[in-house]
C-alpha cells in the first residue's frame, strides 16, 4: 500500500477555522445536501472532462483527481519513483525554489494531499471560495511545473529510505512483500511500490521527469469537483490546473494475470506476534459478480465484528485481536485477501481455524439472515462513510469515472446490492474460496 503525504500546516488550518468555523473546518462536511447528490457531466473549454457537484452550503470547494499509472508504472530497478514524487510536487515550482513554494503555500489556506497506488496516482485539494484562485494557481504549478530540484531530492530520498529501513524489520511490511511476490511473480505488480534502499538511492531527477512526462497528461486525468462553484468557474479551474499538462500520456502495458493460488512460505522472523496473510482467487471491479463478491466478502470478514472470521477467530477462541478479508481489485487482476496475527504457538491453530471457515462458506455459502443483514448494512452504511463531506464525494466522483460506473451510481448501488440473492452469493463464494489458499507468515518457528 502506498504511503499518502498530506500537507497540512497549523496556518492552513487556522485559515479554515477563521473561514468556516471550528466544526466547519474540521469536518469539512456539506451537512443535508450529501445524501441528494446532482451530478453534472461538463467539458471545459480545452476538451478535459470533469463531473461537478454544485453545493453552496458552505463557501468550499473541493477537488479530487487521479491519473492511470501508479506504482505499475515505475521503471525496473527505480522502483518508488511514483511515492517519490508524491513528496516532490509541492518541493518548488515556477520560478519558486523549495522554500519559497513552501511560504507560498502556508500563506494560502488550502488543504492537499498526493498519493500513489498500484494503478494510480491521485491527489486532491480543499480550498475556501476566497482562498481558490491563489490555490489552484499553486495547485497547476505543482502539477504542470514541478522543479525537481537536486537538494530537495535527495532530502526527500533520504526520508524515504529511512521508511524503507523501517519496513525491513516490519513483520506486516515482510509479510506483505512475500504476498506481493507469490502471488505475481515477475509481473509488475510483484514489484515493491515503495521501492527499495537500492531503487530508491538509484531514482535521479530524469527518472522523475520521464515518470512525470509520461503518467500527468490530459487524456489520462479523470476529475471531481464539489463545492460552491458554478460550472462555468469549474471549467475555468480545470483549464487552468490541468490544461498544460501534455496532451497524452505514453503509459507502459501491464498485462492481465492470474494470482498464483496454493502456495505457502513460512518466514522466521523474530517477532511477538505471528502474521498471518492468506490469499484466494478475485475478481477485478469490472466483473459481473463484483457485487455478489462484496457481500460474500463482508461475511465472510470485511463486516468486521460481525464477520465468520472475526466471530471464530476472535470471539469463540482468543486466536487473534482480529482477522478480516478484502477484495483486492486491480487493473489486471484480482485476490481476495485474508489477514490477522497471533503469537507463534496458536498460529498453526488459527491457520486451520481460518481454513475452515473458508471451506465451510465455500461449500455451504451464507444463510438467508447473514445475507439479508449483510446488505442492509453495505446499503445503509455507504452514504454515511461516502458522502458526508465535500472531499469523500470528490473522491467518489472520481472513483465513478475511473471505473466507468456511470454518473447513476450512487442512486443505483443500493439497488446494485439489493439484487444480490442468496443463489448469487452461494455461487460466487465458491468461485472465490474453493481453493486451497496461498498462506504466507512471519513470526519464530514454532516449537
Amino acid at each position: 500500500m502506498s504511503d499518502m503525504i498530506v500537507k497540512k500546516t497549523a496556518r492552513r488550518i487556522r485559515n479554515l477555522a477563521a473561514g468556516l468555523g471550528m466544526a466547519a473546518a474540521a469536518q469539512l462536511a456539506l451537512p443535508g445536501a450529501a445524501y441528494a447528490v446532482d451530478i453534472q457531466t461538463i467539458t471545459s473549454d480545452g476538451g478535459i472532462k470533469f463531473l461537478l457537484v454544485e453545493d453552496y452550503t458552505v463557501p468550499l470547494i473541493a477537488l479530487s483527481f487521479s491519473f492511470n499509472g501508479g506504482h505499475s508504472q515505475d521503471a525496473v530497478g527505480k522502483e518508488g519513483t511514483s511515492e517519490l514524487l508524491t513528496n516532490m510536487l509541492d518541493e518548488g515550482a515556477g520560478e519558486m525554489d523549495s522554500k519559497s513554494f513552501q511560504e507560498a503555500l502556508d500563506d494560502n489556506g488550502m488543504r492537499y494531499r498526493f498519493s500513489a497506488g498500484t494503478d494510480k496516482f491521485s491527489g486532491s485539494v480543499q480550498v475556501l471560495k476566497s482562498d481558490a484562485d491563489r490555490s489552484f494557481e499553486l495547485l497547476s504549478l505543482m502539477l504542470t511545473n514541478p522543479r525537481f530540484d537536486e537538494e530537495p531530492i535527495e532530502r526527500m530520498k533520504a526520508t524515504r529510505m529511512n521508511s524503507l529501513r523501517a519496513e525491513q524489520t516490519n513483520p506486516q511490511s515482510i509479510a506483505a512483500k512475500a504476498l506481493r511476490e507469490t502471488l505475481f511473480d515477475d509481473h509488475p505488480y510483484s514489484r515493491p511500490g515503495n521501492g527499495t534502499l537500492e531503487s530508491m538511492e538509484a531514482i535521479t531527477r530524469d527518472d522523475l521527469i520521464a515518470y512525470h512526462k509520461n503518467v500527468l497528461a490530459r487524456d489520462n486525468v479523470v476529475i471531481g469537483i464539489v463545492g460552491a462553484i458554478s460550472p462555468e468557474e469549474a471549467a475555468k479551474v480545470v483549464d487552468k490546473v490541468f490544461g498544460k499538462l501534455p496532451e497524452k500520456a505514453n503509459l507502459k502495458p501491464v498485462p492481465d494475470v492470474t494470482p498464483a493460488i496454493g502456495e505457502e512460505k513460512a518466514i522466521t522472523f523474530d517477532t511477538p506476534q505471528t502474521v498471518i496473510s492468506l490469499a484466494l482467487p478475485g475478481l477485478k471491479r469490472d466483473d459481473e459478480d463484483f457485487y455478489a463478491a462484496y457481500v460474500v466478502n463482508y461475511i465472510l470478514g470485511g463486516g468486521s465484528f460481525s464477520s465468520r472470521l472475526y466471530e471464530e477467530v476472535r470471539e469463540k477462541r482468543g486466536l487473534a485481536y482480529g482477522a478480516y478479508s478484502y477484495l483486492a481489485t486491480y487493473d489486471s487482476t484480482g485476490f481476495t485477501g485474508i489477514g490477522t496475527a497471533t503469537r507463534a504457538e496458536r498460529a498453526q491453530q488459527t491457520v486451520d481455524v481460518v481454513r475452515n471457515e473458508i471451506t465451510r462458506l465455500a461449500e455451504e455459502g451464507p444463510t438467508p439472515e447473514e445475507l439479508e443483514k449483510a446488505k442492509k448494512y453495505i446499503i445503509g452504511s455507504y452514504a454515511i462513510s461516502n458522502l458526508d463531506t465535500s472531499g469523500k464525494i470528490a473522491s467518489v466522483l472520481t472513483a465513478i469515472q475511473t471505473a466507468k460506473l456511470g454518473t447513476d451510481y450512487i442512486d443505483q448501488r443500493g439497488d446494485y446490492i439489493g439484487s444480490v440473492s442468496l443463489e448469487d452469493t452461494k455461487r460466487v463464494a465458491k468461485r472465490l474460496l474453493d481453493a486451497e489458499p496461498t498462506i504466507i507468515t512471519v513470526g519464530r518457528a514454532s516449537e
